[in-house]
């Protein structure tokens, strides 16, 4: 009797196991799909099953979202095998599981980009990697100088997706998953002050929508529109704020290893009764250049040019740390320079000497 339920036993363990193993296997090339586009794998039937069909149906769950999707065949079966391909969903987004919905087969990962208004980087110049819902906005560095005595320079920015564009509203209506609220903070620090005061703070929150290219025809790879404040949050006289509306179109060219950006940013004061005179040194466009040479250097200007002729230049300059061998260091060697009116928002109308300060920098 014992030997009985044990051979029960054993029988009853294969049986489960071999309804565990999956019958249908599943393979892809593609460890990166688009969502809304074709994609293709290949369908192994498992011995003496049936000619495999012209279709077969596929789950495809994505987070909380499931889909059905129908594989329809591309090609002749040959020894148990058959291509077949489909149009991914196009609300499917980041790692997906496919698998057969009325056959047991392997369970297929697939990672699933986007080339609509939430791609970070668009077109042939960019990648496929969607950037998380907090992401870098500015640069965030702190840097410092001794010219006309001993300062610093920090700042810190970031930019906050409003929409998430694998979910709910985001998923409905992909387009909300372009709204982002931005945020940069911008510090003087006078550290020759017996007190070490700061010098002044500059906020600057914004709400914006940037839209992407989805083609390589289009003539600007991204555009932001959106709503500006920057204040310094001091009292009168010393209180100094503007609200603008701007516009940034965005051109990336990929050169080789290396990667240029020209992102001017083009503004309207809807608000500066404080400083009504501001657009005499600071105008109405921030020219901006970057080059990244293959993520080692990195280098940027921003130019301003005022209605009277007068204007500021900034340069920052960054070198990756992790490549100098100095140890388990992060972040990059950052120099910056400075020149002209108007380096903080108290001192629009004022002119300081040249600043070139050195520090670190987290984004450059």
């Amino acid at each position: 009797m014992k030997r009985l339920l044990l051979a029960l036993a054993a029988a009853l363990a294969a049986l489960e196991a071999a309804a565990a193993e999956p019958q249908w296997i599943l393979a892809s090339n593609q460890p990166a799909v688009e969502s809304g586009e074709r994609f293709e794998l290949l369908v192994v039937a498992p011995r003496g099953a049936e000619a495999l069909p012209d279709t077969l149906a596929a789950r495809i769950r994505a987070d909380t979202a499931e889909f059905l999707v129908e594989l329809e065949a591309t090609g002749p079966e040959s020894e148990g095998r058959r291509p077949y391909a489909a149009s991914m969903p196009p609300a499917a987004y980041g790692p997906i599981s496919l698998s057969l919905a009325e056959r047991s087969s392997n369970v297929l990962v697939l990672r699933i980009v986007r080339h609509d208004a939430m791609q970070a980087l668009t077109g042939p110049f960019g990648g496929t990697d969607q950037e998380p819902p907090v992401s870098e906005n500015d640069p965030m560095y702190i840097v410092f100088g001794a010219r006309g005595g001993y300062s610093a320079r920090f700042q810190l920015s970031f930019k906050y997706r409003l929409f998430d564009y694998s979910t709910g509203f985001g998923r409905d209506q992909p387009w909300l998953a372009g709204f982002y609220f931005g945020y940069t903070q911008n510090s003087l620090w006078d550290l020759s002050s017996e007190s070490k005061a700061f010098r002044d703070t500059n906020y600057r929150p914004s709400l914006f929508w940037r839209w992407q290219r989805s083609d390589a025809a289009t003539w600007v790879d991204a555009w932001r529109l959106g709503f500006e404040h920057e204040s310094n949050g001091r009292e009168s006289p010393r209180s100094r704020s503007i609200n603008t509306v701007f516009t940034r179109p965005e051109w990336h060219w990929k050169i080789g290893e290396r990667r240029l950006e020209f992102t001017p940013k083009f503004y309207a004061y809807t608000d500066k009764e404080e400083n009504p005179d501001i657009a005499h040194y600071r105008g109405y466009v921030d020219w901006r250049l970057r080059v990244d040479s293959g993520g080692v250097w990195i280098g940027t200007a921003v130019l301003r040019y005022g209605t009277s002729g007068k204007g500021s230049l900034l340069l920052d300059l960054a070198r990756r740390t992790r490549d100098l061998k100095i140890g388990p260091v992060s972040g990059y060697l950052h120099a910056q320079f400075f020149a002209g009116y108007g380096e903080d928002i108290i001192d629009y109308d004022f002119r300081r000497k040249s600043q070139l300060r050195l520090g670190v920098a987290i984004v450059p």
